[in-house]
């Protein structure tokens, strides 16, 4: 029986590395980056006859199988019901009653990475492998910048409201992650605010304590649905982000690597990505 994903909102890399067990089926808390649902799946997938397999992706999407021939098909129709439902790569989880996870290989699902000449040729929009529509906003030091002043760093592009709940309460775990990668100079954050001017965003910041650097989208407030193009046009905010929080990671030449749209579960499982990324992009 195929089980199909409840994917988070996010080219195909099938990521099967060496196996490495790191916990026992009994403990669908230790899978990476899957929400509530997928864990309930889990418990499923654990209860179900074999051949089985459970696969997941780098932003919570998953999908299983059972009952199948052999393992080897079992993993083949967990991996396709994964990779079904979103761009991002997925990797198996368990097969039968095996955990078979590669943390290494895990962290390395955002490449294979683009030269700068493939990256050229690609189109531009918001899906994964598209250069990323080119903003126009100001640094946290009123300096003129767009997206593409970015390149040459992995960023990570955020969209966010101090009027919007979980942006509030994500904000401070996007401080640790970015206090965290300190050491790394070629990793950045920008975060830009929606329906609200800046002022308002830093005043919220300053109360609440928080130290990231903020950027200003140049909204005029609640009233603006707009985001800045670099030659002067507007797009509306909801073409870039379909909800608030959203959030994207470019590689070093301006490419999207990975979305998510809502708030991420927990900041700290992608260090290792945005290191990856770091390493391997830009060449």
């Amino acid at each position: 029986m195929r089980r199909l994903t409840r994917a988070a909102p996010l080219v195909a890399l099938l990521a099967c590395g060496p196996a490495w067990s790191v916990t026992t089926l009994n403990d669908a808390a230790a899978i990476p980056h899957v929400p509530e649902g997928g864990r309930e799946d889990f418990h499923q997938f654990a209860a179900s006859p074999m051949h089985r397999a459970f696969a997941i992706a780098p932003g919570g999407g998953w999908g299983w199988t059972s009952g199948k021939v052999n393992e080897e098909e079992a993993s083949a129709a967990a991996l396709d019901a994964c990779q079904g439902q979103q761009p991002q790569a997925c990797a198996l989880y368990a097969v039968d009653d095996r955990v078979v996870f590669d943390a290494k290989a895990w962290a390395r699902l955002w490449g294979p990475y683009t030269t700068a000449a493939q990256a050229e040729r690609q189109p531009v929009g918001t899906r994964r492998g598209e250069r990323f529509p080119n903003l126009a906003f100001r640094d946290a030091d009123g300096r003129r910048r767009t997206v593409t002043d970015l390149r040459g760093k992995v960023s990570v592009v955020h969209f966010w409201g101090s009027w919007c709940g979980p942006c509030r309460r994500e904000m401070p775990e996007i401080e640790r992650l970015r206090a965290s990668l300190a050491a790394f100079k070629d990793i950045g954050f920008t975060l830009l605010q929606v329906r609200e001017t800046i002022d308002v965003s830093t005043k919220w910041a300053a109360a609440q304590k928080i130290g990231l650097p903020l950027c200003d989208s140049g909204s005029a407030g609640e009233s603006d649905p707009n985001l800045l193009l670099a030659g002067g046009a507007k797009v509306g905010d909801r073409e870039i982000a379909k909800v608030f929080p959203t959030t994207y990671v470019l590689d070093k030449h301006g490419l999207v690597l990975f979305s998510h749209v809502g708030p991420v579960r927990d900041w700290s499982q992608y260090r290792e990505f945005l290191i990856d990324a770091a390493k391997r992009s830009g060449k």
